[in-house]
């Protein structure tokens, strides 16, 4: 069993931290559904945006989800130190490095995988955090700045020495973005290289192409992001695959549906009718791009501006043009 620190977790498949995706909300439901890890939205470590909105929404976190992993991100290693304090202070049991994203806001601040082109400066934040907070320290990393420059490998010995608890892989370079093939192979090359858990990502998309990545990396579980989104049932249907030999099918449309609801709902509690009506579209669309014979109605759902009237039309979708047959 894959185990972070004193946590022991329910099963090696992780939902990746995403801004703007894994809030509160969308954690909830992905752990309900079987993710053996949930990692919230990074937070920024400036103590200058810690009371802003945006930062006091996703600090917020629920006592049920345990362990409960805070991402935190920034340049400077006494900041990050005591970012990692204050959100410890509220309730963080791990605290998660982002040194993999790779979002030009975020690296032309040379944060996120920015940070891989100056090692000094990885080990100088690592250590720091590590001495700083009595919870286990995660990180996440890409292989590299750039396929010319891929020290994914020295940069995890770097983190093991540190004492990082957990390691995650993003298969691609900071210069890579989310384009090319994912180099399983440089993961593989981690996995052998250090004695830590190491979580592998990038293009997990199925509960079969985690199996495979996992037999042919060794890593000791996979990282699930993008994907996931309209989906949030795809983490446990992995860790069902990875524990019993087979994959349960995707949920009926119907009880996607149920669950759409759900979630949308509790977006509304969550932001407020005004925000949460704006932040539900982009998760009903991701829904929706999974079925076309839906997507015709996304347009129309954009258009609304009332919680209610949202989850009146998500009632809607199962009466139109018969439930069962949307789903092929």
């Amino acid at each position: 069993m894959l185990q972070i620190g004193p946590y022991k977790l329910s099963n090696p498949v992780a939902l990746a931290p995403m801004a703007g995706v894994t809030d509160l909300p969308f954690r909830q439901l992905c752990a309900r559904l079987g993710a053996g890890l949930v990692v919230s939205e990074m937070v920024n470590a400036n103590p200058r945006l810690r009371d802003t909105a945006k930062t006091l929404l996703r600090t917020r976190h629920d006592a049920e989800i345990e362990p409960r992993s805070v991402q935190i991100a920034g340049n400077d290693p006494l900041q990050m130190a005591e970012a990692a304090r204050y959100n410890v202070a509220l309730g963080a049991q791990i605290i998660d490095i982002n040194m993999g994203c790779p979002a030009k806001k975020v690296c032309r601040k040379a944060a996120g995988s920015a940070l891989l082109a100056d090692e000094a400066l990885v080990r100088s934040i690592l250590e720091t955090v590590v001495a700083a907070v009595p919870v286990p320290v995660t990180l996440k990393i890409r292989t590299g700045p750039a396929p010319s420059n891929r020290n994914g490998v020295t940069i995890a010995r770097i983190a093991e020495d540190a004492g990082i608890a957990a390691l995650a892989v993003h298969g691609r370079t900071r210069a890579c973005a989310f384009r090319g093939e994912v180099e399983y192979d440089t993961i593989a090359a981690i996995v052998a290289a250090t004695a830590f858990p190491v979580f592998a990502n990038g293009d997990i998309d199925s509960a079969e192409k985690a199996e495979a990545v996992m037999r042919h990396t060794g890593a000791a579980g996979v990282m699930v992001g993008r994907a996931a989104q309209g989906r949030p049932w795809l983490c446990g249907q992995i860790a069902t695959r990875l524990a019993a030999g087979a994959t349960p099918p995707e949920p009926p449309l119907e009880a996607q549906l149920a669950l759409l609801h759900t979630h949308v709902s509790a977006l509304h509690d969550f932001y407020g009718d005004f925000m949460g009506t704006r932040i539900a579209r982009k998760h009903v669309g991701w829904f929706l791009h999974h079925h076309p014979r839906l997507g015709a109605y996304r347009q129309d759902f954009n258009t609304l501006t009332e919680g209610c009237a949202q989850l009146r039309m998500i009632e809607q979708f199962k009466l139109r043009d018969g439930a069962k047959d949307l789903a092929a």
